[in-house]
């Protein structure tokens, strides 16, 4: 990373909570804005606005897991007004229900064995919040209850949804079209959207999917955002690879991901 993109991230660290524009960064580092503005995004992966707007929305974030009422959240954080931080779905869920980890939410959820091994999908009533895969139920309807610990689980059959992800396991369906209600950055979203976009049977390189988001400089952060994935299967994470080939990393095991891939490329023949 040079000085300069050095120098620019430290200039809005230093005023977090502020609305730096471009032409003021720009004249802060004596350089061109749209040469800044370039070179930021390949380094960071996002705009310099990008940049201050994640910011915020973690900000809002952690002060909501602290206990801060949403108002008081959103206001510290340096938006002008609720309504500005709601223009954009920044959390998934609204924030007074993830201050609670979910308070006030219906979330079903509902586990079932396939070729992979056990899949527990939850849901709330905007999409799929959470799919988890292993072997052992309790473990997994564990790591949902403590992701969402005071929302209403209920755990009951979700046939239509078992039937899309068994075709899908089975390499005969796709789960491109599946509503999500899932929280994450700025960056974190860009990289789940382009691994939808991604064929079924077909993989992308990490750098691939850095070049796909406007950010090749962002290799690293783009295997983060894989990792931090909460849907797996319906973002289909296990498409991304490294450029030697590897697999690279699969929160769910890498047997489980060199599984997926095998049934997708097989059924695209």
């Amino acid at each position: 990373m040079t000085a300069l993109l050095q120098k620019a991230k430290a200039y809005l660290d230093a005023r977090r909570g502020e609305r730096v524009t471009l032409g003021e960064l720009a004249q802060a580092m004596d350089a061109s804005p749209f040469h800044l503005q370039r070179r930021f995004k390949e380094a960071f992966g996002v705009s310099p606005r990008g940049y201050q707007d994640a910011y915020r929305v973690e900000a809002v974030k952690s002060s909501l897991q602290n206990g801060s009422r949403v108002a008081d959240a959103v206001f510290d954080a340096g938006y002008g007004s609720i309504s500005r931080f709601y223009e954009k779905p920044h959390l998934g869920m609204k924030a007074r229900h993830y201050r609670a980890r979910g308070k006030g939410q219906r979330i079903r959820f509902s586990s079932f064995a396939t070729d992979l091994g056990l899949v527990l999908i939850a849901a709330t009533e905007n999409g799929v919040c959470a799919v988890k895969l292993g072997a052992d139920a309790a473990r997994l309807k564990r790591l949902l209850t403590e992701e969402f610990s005071a929302a209403e689980l209920v755990e009951e059959p979700m046939p239509e949804v078992e039937k899309n992800v068994r075709a899908f396991v089975a390499g005969e369906g796709t789960l491109a079209r599946v509503p999500v209600d899932i929280r994450g950055t700025v960056f974190q979203r860009r990289v789940w959207e382009a691994l939808r976009r991604i064929p079924r049977g077909e993989t992308r390189t990490y750098s691939e999917i850095a070049r796909a988001i406007g950010a090749p400089a962002a290799v690293r952060a783009v295997g983060s955002a894989c990792g931090a994935n909460p849907v797996a299967l319906v973002v289909p994470c296990h498409r991304a690879v490294r450029a030697d080939g590897g697999l690279g990393g699969y929160a769910w095991g890498l047997p489980v991901k060199k599984r997926l891939l095998e049934i997708e490329k097989r059924r695209r023949k």
